[in-house]
């Protein structure tokens, strides 16, 4: 009992000393969190692609423009062009060119693929709003799981302290042969399982830090936070019903935005579609040129320098080209039907966006709502058992009550400080999430 007394001293003693260290506030958090979260730095780079993307569909309304070149070393018998006879000669020939091609027209299948490209962009940028939103309520929650914890263990240190003195008043009165010496026992043993307690807390203390450093992904040595007065909750709540919230938040939250980005691809894609039964018109247009040389030398045949050859070989070339589908295997109409069935699935998938945004909204109404009550009820408990503990400690100390007695006392004392700390975080916490879903900052 002796050793289990003095290494909880110890505990007590050395807890959370050492070295000074940095302390980060709620809001150094939620942005360190924004900055560095890998999801969010992959959200990142496809927004990038994406966007990418849009400069390319963008890029297909221009002309296109090639440059092409050949040449040729012929060895061996040929015809001579002057007695018609076979003579074996080595020649050599080259050509150049250029080429350009643009759509005209191909049933507006550019100008709704660039449009869809860039809905492609804007649906990453919501979902990226979205992770960014959903790691700062996890950072919050973080947090405040952190501040619950410590307040918890300041309340079981508290309890320890009682506990030791009231160690030194059994023994006063067991010294004064007042009180058996099982009074003694009996106040080592709950102070013993006091300190257990506090060994006891401070490992969720510890889990909590190290929850929160793993989520920002920092080193979790001697990580701490800052404390936040978060007072006392307001006796009503921040919203009347959570239609209210309802009403901004499918105006506002990404999740839902991105979903109507999907109905309108969904229409897009019946348009690009549609475009498979249209004529396709291209435009070209070419320039080249090309120049040769034999290198056996007959009567009558001269070769001419290199750049006039080039120049009296240059042509040019205009082209219009029209495609007209008229039967592709049925693969067209299969592409349209399709299409209409995702944009189906798009609306449906819409509906199903805000039912389940609506019902979130209820249940994050009731859970509020319920942890005020909650809190409401704990801190008239705690009321009540401050005022039971305090009336316990005078008879204890007039003996009147045995200390097993005032152990029960003191036990539903602890137990209301703890349900009080649970609830106040509780609904502090809910009703940030009323005010996330709100579009409110939740750092506040």
């Amino acid at each position: 009992m002796k050793t289990k007394i003095l290494i909880g001293v110890a505990l007590i003693a050395f807890s959370f000393s050492g070295v000074s260290q940095k302390k980060w506030n709620l809001k150094e958090a939620v942005e360190y969190a924004l900055k560095n979260n890998i999801s969010i730095k992959q959200s990142e780079l496809d927004l990038e692609n994406f966007n990418e993307s849009v400069a390319g569909a963008k890029g297909n309304f221009l002309p296109n423009l090639n440059a092409s070149s050949g040449a040729n070393l012929n060895f061996g018998s040929t015809i001579d062009p002057v007695s018609n006879g076979r003579i074996s000669s080595t020649s050599f020939s080259s050509s150049y060119s250029l080429r350009s091609g643009i759509t005209v027209f191909n049933g507006f299948r550019l100008l709704n693929s660039y449009k869809d490209a860039k809905l492609n962009a804007v649906g990453s940028q919501l979902n990226l709003q979205k992770i960014k939103d959903d790691i700062s309520l996890n950072v919050v929650n973080s947090y405040l799981n952190i501040l619950f914890a410590k307040e918890n263990l300041s309340v079981a240190k508290v309890q320890a302290e009682i506990s030791k003195k009231q160690i030194e008043i059994s023994k006063s009165q067991v010294d004064a042969g007042s009180k058996p010496k099982g009074e003694l026992l009996n106040a080592q043993s709950a102070y013993a399982n006091d300190i257990q307690n506090v060994v006891s807390l401070e490992n969720t203390l510890n889990i909590a830090l190290l929850g929160l450093a793993q989520l920002l992904q920092v080193d979790p040595d001697n990580f701490d936070v800052e404390k936040i007065d978060v007072g006392a909750p307001s006796a009503s709540l921040l919203f009347k019903s959570p239609d209210a919230v309802y009403k901004k938040a499918v105006e506002t939250r990404p999740e839902i935005l991105n979903a109507k980005v999907g109905i309108e691809k969904g229409e897009l894609g019946i348009a690009i579609a549609k475009s498979g039964f249209l004529p396709t018109v291209t435009a070209s247009a070419s320039a080249g040129t090309n120049y040769s040389h034999r290198f056996t030398i007959f009567q009558g045949q001269r070769n001419d320098y290199f750049f006039k050859q080039l120049n009296d070989n240059f042509g040019y070339g205009l082209g219009l080209s029209l495609s007209i589908p008229i039967f592709n295997r049925f693969q067209n109409k299969v592409n349209l039907n399709k299409a209409i069935i995702s944009k189906e699935k798009s609306e449906l998938t819409f509906e199903s966006e805000k039912l389940r945004l609506q019902q979130t909204i209820q249940r994050a109404f009731l859970d509020a709502k319920a942890a005020l009550k909650s809190y409401e009820a704990a801190r008239l408990s705690l009321q009540a058992q401050q005022e039971a503990f305090k009336n316990a400690q005078q008879r204890y100390n007039y003996e009147a009550i045995t200390l097993f007695e005032f152990d029960q006392v003191r036990n539903r004392l602890v137990n209301a400080e703890s349900t009080l700390i649970r609830a106040k975080y509780d609904y502090v916490f809910k009703s940030k999430v009323l005010k996330f879903y709100f579009g409110e900052s939740v750092i506040e």
